[in-house]
């Protein structure tokens, strides 16, 4: 992305609380490429978890959702994640589904009625705060204070940000490392960058952020194409220029993250290391070279093989694999290489849906459905506005199609599953 809950009924117990610290260790947007724009002080929000298509004509009501609970398949209602999935609405079940960013320095009001009024139960602190711990803190504990059965049915939000480094650092200021830039971070070598990075993620954890869009994974082909490379070397994002290297720097970072509690999502599957232009501001972007079993994946598939339960799909073309879709929208990409080839059981967070100027030929509505049609479980979207177009999109066609209807509970059910870090 830009370079830029969980509870056993509908309130939160003391033995959920633990599940949901127990997942820190098992799971993981920036402002300068590839994802949403990107908090140290006070204790994390109890009611937040611990790392670990036409609208509708009718909005769904945060006193009253609409659609009565559906029992979750039979297969699942016997773990904690099922019977949560069991307790929810359609509604709630849909934003869990989603992510929807929060301005560092306090969020907007679109951003507030999302998450009371939409359900929506993922928020990312996006842009850039100089503000340090202390007022971060605050910040996170406004949004997680939106959590109630009404809303998300008492399931805690994922609090995330982009904490990558060098131009990509959404939190600064008082209580806040200053952290370089990935090419500077894999100078310090495997040991010492895992040291840092989790120095870096505690100060995450210490304000409630539980999630951390990086590191970034891909692959830049050469230092001499790394300016060129418009999303990942024009801004130093890499951690070198081969695949090994990538994969033992990157996953150090990610292993630190995960020291300190707090979930690394490894980004952008599968690759942005080879385009030129940047998706977020450039549409057609399009990547002519790497393959299904390309050896730039190898770093993704480590972090999966290490526990990785977050990976974010880039929003290019990638022609030698599906060229007739973007890879939000490819079930090759999500479904058969990440759930097939590579075994990946987690959130497959899309990047920046919203605002990216890839997506800018279709509407907001089609771009959810068309999302998790084609495999996809957490979206992205940077810009709160769309949310209403988004939520009431998806319910509508899970209520009349089966089909998509058993893929937003088998989403849901998945990050259920990771929040209580199953």
């Amino acid at each position: 992305m830009r370079k830029s809950n969980t509870i056993a009924s509908l309130s939160m117990s003391i033995a959920a609380a633990g599940a949901l610290i127990a997942m820190a260790s098992g799971c993981s947007a920036g402002s300068a490429s590839g994802g949403p724009s990107a908090a140290e002080g006070a204790s994390p929000s109890s009611s937040q978890p611990t790392a670990s298509a036409a609208p509708a004509s009718t909005p769904p009501s945060a006193t009253a959702p609409s659609t009565p609970s559906v029992p979750a398949p039979a297969t699942s209602t016997a773990s904690a994640a099922g019977q949560q999935l069991a307790a929810l609405s359609v509604e709630q079940r849909v934003g869990q589904l989603f992510m929807v960013a929060a301005k560092a320095t306090g969020a907007e009001p679109a951003t507030m009625e999302a998450l009371k009024k939409y359900h929506i139960g993922n928020v990312y602190l996006s842009g850039r705060s100089k503000a340090g711990t202390t007022a971060t803190a605050t910040v996170v504990s406004s949004l997680t204070g939106t959590v109630s059965p009404a809303t998300t049915g008492g399931v805690p939000l994922f609090v995330a940000t982009d904490q990558e480094g060098g131009l990509v650092q959404v939190l600064s200021g008082p209580g806040f490392s200053t952290i370089p830039a990935a090419l500077v971070q894999a100078s310090s070598g495997a040991a010492k960058l895992r040291s840092d990075a989790a120095v870096w993620g505690k100060e995450l954890r210490s304000v409630g952020v539980n999630v951390n869009l990086a590191p970034v994974l891909d692959t830049v082909t050469s230092a001499q194409f790394a300016p060129s490379n418009g999303p990942i070397g024009h801004f130093q994002r890499e951690y070198g220029f081969a695949p090994d290297t990538v994969s033992e720097l990157g996953n150090a970072f990610a292993a630190g993250m995960k020291d300190a509690g707090v979930a690394p999502v490894v980004k952008h599957f599968p690759g942005l290391g080879r385009v030129v232009p940047n998706t977020d501001v450039t549409s057609h972007v399009r990547d002519t070279a790497t393959t299904r079993t390309d050896p730039a994946l190898e770093p993704f598939k480590a972090a999966i093989t290490s526990g990785a339960q977050w990976v974010m799909v880039s929003n290019a073309y990638y022609d030698k694999i599906d060229p007739a879709n973007i890879a939000p929208f490819s079930p090759a990409i999500m479904d058969t290489m990440l759930r097939g080839d590579a075994g990946f059981t987690g959130i497959i967070l899309s990047d920046d849906v919203c605002s990216a100027a890839q997506l800018e030929a279709w509407s907001d509505a089609d771009r959810a459905v068309n999302f998790f049609t084609a495999g996809g479980t957490m979206l992205v979207c940077a810009d709160a506005t769309s949310i209403p177009a988004m939520h009431q999109a998806v319910v509508k066609k899970a209520l009349a199609d089966p089909a998509f209807r058993a893929k937003v509970d088998a989403a849901a059910l998945t990050v259920l599953r990771v929040k209580n870090g199953q």
